[in-house]
């Protein structure tokens, strides 16, 4: 039988172009494995990220609204998943390597926090070291997944991960590809999220936004995307003029008017709380932690392990942990 995986790696060849980064020139593993005889290296990160428990607990994990009234509510893993679409149809019209960036997209958001960006606040806040999601999505794959082994990616998927919310001069345009889309993803479908929550009407988005983009969120989304794919070229991605300062506006805008409404953020003063407690109950209670972190307190101490175990909670498991700790259960007298 032949071997799958160097036929697809041949035929990359005609499907990437030149700025793509074709599989066979990965920079390889932390930990050197043997290949796969079916998939390329990027398909097995792929692969590998979507099988482990970090990517399943995204589903109950804060995008922006904390316990919302409704099922059509984006979630973490929602948001993963429309940024991976995006980032595909990006690199599959700039002839970039598709299976990179559908890795480097589903790992993106793995150390994400429960209660959203609140919740990352909070701990920076907590822990003496600081605390950025995209640096513990890194940490996940590297060091906590699969019981302290982790997951072995590839540099660039790391990499990928690591530079997803701040990008570097080096970044490969896979990296850039992602990192454009998770922004293009997240403002739009914060947008439609927040009309969806009567935040505001579709007639009070800034005008602005209406006619250079569209009154839909998939009018928005195609005509950044297509902005941005019709302007690329020579390994740069680059939108024109007037639609980078039209997404810069839109960019600005969420910040500005939608993240900090009361009624996005109304219940976002207690996470502080529910994260403080539980830290401050983990940190002196070692041997409540799961077998999975005790090695982690061996090795890097409490306050880390403690960081480690909260930021994997779902927002559930997290209030389900602080009732059981703090809330007295109601009993009966006989």
């Amino acid at each position: 039988m032949p071997c799958l995986r160097e036929e697809r790696e041949k035929l990359e060849h005609m499907i990437i172009g030149e700025y793509g980064l074709l599989s066979e020139n990965s920079r390889g593993r932390l930990i050197p494995e043997e290949e796969c005889e079916m998939r390329t290296c990027f398909q097995r990160d792929v692969d590998r990220i979507t099988h482990s428990k970090s990517f399943r607990r995204l589903k109950h994990k804060t995008q922006v609204f904390l316990q919302p009234e409704g099922d059509h509510y984006r979630t973490r893993l929602t948001h993963t998943l429309e940024v991976t679409r995006l980032a595909r149809t990006v690199a599959r019209a700039l002839r970039l390597n598709e299976d990179l960036v559908e890795a480097m997209s589903l790992g993106h958001d793995l150390g994400h926090t429960p209660f959203g960006h609140a919740g990352e606040r909070a701990l920076n806040k907590i822990y003496s070291e600081g605390f950025k999601h995209y640096e513990q999505s890194l940490r996940v794959t590297d060091v906590l997944e699969r019981d302290g082994r982790g997951l072995n990616l590839c540099y660039e998927t790391r990499m990928g991960i690591l530079h997803h919310t701040h990008g570097t001069a080096d970044d490969i345009p896979e990296a850039t590809v992602v990192r454009l889309c998770d922004r293009i993803a997240y403002i739009n479908h914060d947008l439609d999220d927040s009309i969806r929550a009567g935040i505001l009407t579709e007639e009070e988005v800034p005008p602005l936004i209406r006619e250079k983009c569209g009154t839909r969120n998939s009018e928005r989304i195609n005509s950044l995307l297509t902005d941005l794919i019709r302007n690329s070229a020579g390994g740069k991605l680059r939108m024109s003029g007037e639609m980078q300062k039209v997404f810069d506006y839109f960019h600005a805008y969420m910040y500005s008017d939608i993240y900090v409404n009361p009624l996005a953020k109304g219940e976002e003063s207690k996470v502080e709380g529910i994260l403080t407690h539980l830290f401050e109950y983990y940190i002196t209670h070692p041997d409540a932690f799961p077998a999975d972190y005790r090695s982690v307190m061996e090795k890097e101490g409490i306050e880390r392990a403690a960081v480690d175990y909260i930021s994997g909670m779902t927002d559930s498991y997290a209030i389900e942990i602080y009732e059981r700790l703090f809330i007295p259960f109601a009993w009966n007298v006989k």
